[in-house]
């Protein structure tokens, strides 16, 4: 297996994909709950304890889709080991996005906002001992990332400043990235970057329009041709929203020119065919659910340059 990956366009070559099996909500997770009870979502409690099985299945099916798909278009497929997270009091591999950092033939192993979370590693050994070096952010000095907070455009990065990022661990990446322009953001408190900004291929860029503006766009974006999307469909979602509807920009970039995306967002696969961007439309019923896109549920290991 081959750790290199750079940037978000380049074409894909190989790629994990998430699975929804032995998914749970981690009742047990103090920092679950603490920062659960700050949503602005009320009409329903927290969800906790096991993931249903139906949305399990749902998920899991169309998940093995995706790896097909992928598989059909050249890309060689790895999936994560399977685990128990309701016995071992853990979340789910449903969006691996989030647990690693890859940065081409390293892999930083980061410290996540729910310490529930670290133990997804686990399931992804063959692919960490697969990286040249591989960086374990230290769990004891109050660092907080979650990988999804930074977008990799070659030499430039962006980091959201967030609750799932803060910024004793920006300061830790750029001390160990030396060679990288790590440009902090802080656009809305929510977590993650990759429903905010999505780089499509080199000098084409998506950005949320109700979170990013001409005022402040990220400096190294300023020479970029950028799409503003204004508004995305909502999907619907079983019970509590883990994710906004904002997750339906989430999408994955298999090559320049060529992108998986929610089927439902017909207004924004419209605007990025104007574009030149061709889209494969792919139904993920439980983004909201679960709390991830086609761009959270996947991970990039090589991508060619």
């Amino acid at each position: 297996m081959k750790i290199s990956s750079h940037n978000e366009w380049d074409p894909l070559r190989s790629v994990l994909v998430g699975t929804a099996t032995g998914a749970n909500w981690p009742s047990h997770d103090p920092v679950y709950q603490r920062e659960m009870s700050k949503s602005s979502w009320t009409e329903t409690s927290t969800p906790a304890g096991p993931v249903p099985q139906h949305i399990i299945d749902e998920a899991n099916q169309e998940l093995d889709h995706l790896s097909l798909t992928l598989h059909q278009l050249g890309v060689e497929v790895w999936r994560p080991t399977d685990r128990n997270f309701v016995e071992k009091q853990g979340m789910y591999n449903h969006s691996p996005r989030d647990r690693l950092l890859v940065a081409g033939s390293t892999i930083v192993d980061t410290a996540m906002l729910y310490p529930s979370r670290d133990q997804e590693i686990e399931c992804l050994q063959e692919i960490v001992d697969s990286a040249e070096l591989v960086l374990h952010m230290p769990r004891d000095q109050e660092f907080v990332l979650d990988a999804a907070n930074v977008c990799r455009m070659n030499d430039d990065w962006l980091y959201l400043v967030s609750q799932s990022g803060n910024v004793a661990a920006l300061e830790w990446l750029r001390d160990n990235f030396p060679e990288k322009n790590i440009e902090a953001c802080e656009f809305y408190s929510g977590v993650h970057i990759d429903s905010t900004i999505v780089p499509l291929e080199e000098g084409l860029v998506l950005l949320n329009g109700t979170r990013v503006n001409e005022e402040n766009v990220p400096k190294c974006l300023k020479d970029w041709d950028r799409i503003y999307l204004n508004d995305c469909v909502a999907r619907d979602f079983y019970q509590y929203p883990y994710a906004s509807k904002w997750i339906g920009m989430n999408m994955l970039v298999v090559r320049p020119g060529l992108v998986i995306v929610d089927s439902i967002q017909e207004t924004l696969i419209t605007i990025l065919r104007n574009k030149g961007i061709h889209t494969i439309p792919m139904p993920l019923t439980h983004s909201r659910t679960l709390g991830g896109g086609f761009h959270c549920t996947t991970l990039d290991l090589h991508r060619e340059k």
